[in-house]
């Protein structure tokens, strides 16, 4: 009967083992400030990303862009103004449409590319995927992605 009783015991073990490998729960986030930002300038500006986590959600995104003096992208209204016209869309845009996108989904995959704005598209999947690894990771210091 013991033998019979310990099979059991170690059936119901390896069972709870390989559901407990078989959830989707992604790796919990730490609070605090996370962010990520390009190695390199590309055409004079340099995107970066914070999130903000309270209780394991992201609770606010700033994506945007500097210059080599500090001068953010999405205020640059002679930038935006040409943007707009060639492409339909601008920074102060699209920047707000993925960081809104990720706090729907509280995650850096299927984020839906906004028309006009696919080369910052790139950089963004890049920089809010290491900014929740750091978060992930509670590391505070800015992760630096590679442009390539």
């Amino acid at each position: 009967m013991n033998i019979k009783r310990c099979m059991l015991i170690g059936v119901i073990l390896v069972f709870c083992f390989a559901l407990s490998g078989c959830s989707n729960k992604k790796s919990s986030m730490r609070d605090g400030y996370f962010s990520a930002e390009m190695a390199d300038y590309y055409n004079g500006w340099k995107e970066f990303v914070t999130i903000c986590v309270k209780d394991d959600t992201i609770i606010s995104v700033e994506y945007n862009a500097k210059n080599a003096s500090g001068f953010i992208k999405s205020w640059d209204m002679a930038y935006m103004r040409n943007m707009n016209g060639v492409k339909g869309t601008y920074p102060n845009r699209y920047t707000r449409e993925y960081g809104k996108q990720v706090l729907e989904k509280q995650s850096s995959e299927q984020i839906d590319v906004v028309a006009g704005a696919t080369s910052s598209y790139d950089s963004f999947q890049k920089l809010i995927a290491a900014a929740i690894e750091m978060s992930q990771l509670g590391k505070n210091e800015m992760a630096i992605v590679s442009n390539n």
